[in-house]
């Protein structure tokens, strides 16, 4: 019966402590990325307002160049992790 309440409280204990993250994308790759797609949600936002297509539609390729960006950072070591991301310990 010990032994059962035992295995019982290392299971709750292993459930309780937090896993280490993988970094939550805070890198000069992820921030690019997000900030060239919001300028582009920006955009096509006040483009729709306006009733504006071709705006509207340069707003949606603007995000699309933002996941190029993005995707190209990483893949050039600016990613999470990435071999010229300087570790800070955060």
């Amino acid at each position: 019966m010990s032994s059962k309440t035992t295995v019982t409280e290392a299971t709750a204990s292993q459930k309780q402590t937090p896993q280490p993250s993988e970094g939550h994308g805070n890198s000069p790759a992820a921030w690019s990325c997000v900030f060239t797609m919001l300028a582009g949600a920006l955009l096509s936002s006040i483009a729709f307002v306006l009733a504006n297509t071709p705006l509207f539609i340069a707003g949606v390729v603007v995000m699309v160049i933002g996941l190029i960006v993005g995707w190209a950072m990483r893949a050039a070591g600016y990613g999470v992790g990435g071999s010229k991301v300087k570790n800070s310990g955060h």
